[in-house]
């Protein structure tokens, strides 16, 4: 029995060690296997921010993970206390499908179908979970920031898209439901069942509107909560008091790239002062005005650091990446202090388009060719052929005047966003 448990800790580090190592596109692929151990399962599913921003990834039966979208996945991380893992029923294609879902202590979602064990053995897939979830969050911690300005892209152009597609079955049904008012119609009865249909639809759709607004948004009291886990492995094994001030309650919710731009800013400005014997005691304080989130970080170290510090420069580009603004004040002495403002809101990529004079499949398309998808992916992500998809490619290499996907991909992140933003 030793030996035999011996050899399983084995194998399970072993297999850990191949999930935390995988790239991002093998991750549910090595998750999903290396779980196995402890609980079968037909699908998983995994919602993570990573180099895209937050990206939805699954390996296994296809029809769950096609059938679940990233609103159910959003409603189930909401849902969920961090740290914690329960068993529900989910929803798919008219069928009730058992499930265990885990969401990690950093907010990353886990989801497996039908799942099934011998003992209890949900608190290990919890912890294996942790792991791999902190693992996912460093990678794209440490990624070049221009992933924040392609998620701010996608942001708003599935944002205009959608609230323009509701809002034009909003004005449809409005016009059918004044006809159907219409005092020229006689059939009161068939006028009144209509009126109800309509009603009832135009709440639907107002319905999944506000849904589609809140999409990836997360409150800025709970972004803040997992800011301060976040930081307490880094100060651990450090003598750093760090100081929170609790924003206030009633603030707009963050965007899903804000939220973790904002965080992985914070502790890139932690990591540069952990080093510094100096510096005693930081304060962080998160606000939002409504437009913006506003970030102010003081230490009580000589007053060395300024906007051209070295150790600033990951911030910097972040914040940049995100739009935002970042200010250093230095007193000798007496300490830092940074201050970062940062737009909640997304830009509008539909100028970038014109610019180019994009199609908008077209300019979907750019969007993942610029996020690293290969045109197999693409055609999946779209539901378009592959063929279609060489054909919109070699249309985006002509109107950007580039040579192949690193250059179209270059100007997309240099030129278009960043022209956009600015």
């Amino acid at each position: 029995m030793a030996d035999g448990g011996t050899t399983c800790t084995e194998e399970t580090l072993r297999d850990l060690v191949e999930v935390v190592s995988a790239p991002a596109y093998a991750l549910a692929d090595r998750l999903s296997g290396a779980l196995r151990a402890f609980v079968e399962h037909v699908a998983l599913l995994i919602l993570a921010a990573d180099t895209s921003g937050g990206q939805r990834r699954g390996s296994g039966d296809r029809s769950f993970i096609d059938g679940v979208s990233f609103l159910d996945l959003d409603e189930l991380r909401r849902a969920i206390a961090p740290g914690s893992a329960r068993r529900g029923v989910l929803e798919v294609a008219g069928e009730r499908v058992p499930t265990l879902e885990v969401l990690s202590r950093n907010g990353a979602l886990l989801v497996m179908a039908n799942p099934t064990s011998a003992g209890d053995t949900d608190g290990i897939v919890l912890q294996a979970w942790n792991l791999v979830a902190l693992r996912a969050q460093q990678l794209a911690d440490t990624a070049p920031p221009d992933y924040l300005q392609r998620a701010r892209a996608a942001s708003g152009e599935r944002m205009e898209a959608l609230t323009e597609l509701a809002d034009e079955y909003s004005t449809t049904l409005e016009s059918v439901l004044a006809a159907l008012r219409s005092a020229n119609l006689d059939d009161r009865a068939a006028r009144a069942t209509a009126t109800g249909i309509a009603a009832e639809g135009m709440v639907h759709l107002r319905t999944a509107s506000d849904r589609v607004r809140t999409f990836t948004e997360e409150p800025v009291t709970t972004a803040f909560e997992r800011l301060r886990d976040d930081l307490r492995p880094l100060v651990r094994y450090r003598d750093l008091d760090v100081q929170f001030v609790e924003p206030p309650l009633d603030g707009r919710p963050l965007p899903s790239e804000v939220a973790h731009g904002a965080r992985a800013v914070v502790r890139g400005s932690i990591l540069a002062l952990v080093d510094r014997p100096e510096v005693g005691r930081v304060r962080v304080q998160w606000d939002c005005d409504g437009t913006n989130l506003l970030i102010s970080m003081r230490d009580d170290g000589p007053g060395d650091l300024t906007d051209a510090s070295t150790q600033l420069q990951l911030v910097r580009q972040r914040v940049h990446a995100l739009n935002g603004r970042l200010s250093v004040e230095a007193t000798p002495g007496w300490g830092t202090e940074m201050s970062i403002v940062i737009p909640l809101d997304p830009p509008h990529t539909t100028a970038v388009a014109a610019a180019w004079n994009l199609r908008p499949r077209e300019f979907e398309v750019l969007q993942l060719l610029a996020s690293g998808r290969r045109n197999r992916g693409i055609a999946e992500d779209l539901g378009i052929s592959e063929n279609t998809v060489k054909f919109h490619v070699a249309s985006i290499y002509r109107k950007l005047n580039a040579s192949g996907r690193a250059e179209a991909t270059a100007l997309f992140v240099e030129r278009g966003v960043t022209a956009d933003l600015g």
